[in-house]
């Protein structure tokens, strides 16, 4: 009797396997795919992240490097400006030294 079925209902082993085996080539294309979609979403969303943290540490830095250059106002009464202490140093340690041996130093 299996000789009399329909040939539409009924495949040969061969069919069988060429129908499985292009079922999973196109899967595996399919997660491929999927899989390369992914992550250029995730590097992409990654991406984004990074430069806005990355944003944010630099403003942070330059906040902190110009109140200790004493450009930008103290924040909440926080004086960290340096370059009076660097003044009153060089003045106080170094100018001495320089006016005690000026007669070797040209140009001064």
């Amino acid at each position: 009797m299996p000789f009399d079925m329909d040939k539409e209902i009924v495949y040969s082993k061969t069919e069988v396997d060429r129908l499985i085996a292009t079922a999973k080539d196109e899967a595996i294309e399919e997660a491929r795919e999927i899989d390369r979609a992914s992550m250029a979403k995730h590097n992409w969303d990654a991406t984004i992240i990074s430069m806005i943290l990355g944003l944010i540490a630099l403003s942070l830095f330059v906040d902190g490097l110009l109140r200790i250059l004493g450009i930008i106002p103290p924040f909440m009464d926080l004086d960290v400006n340096i370059l009076d202490d660097i003044v009153e140093r060089v003045e106080s340690d170094i100018m001495p030294y320089i006016q005690k041996y000026q007669r070797y130093l040209p140009g001064i």
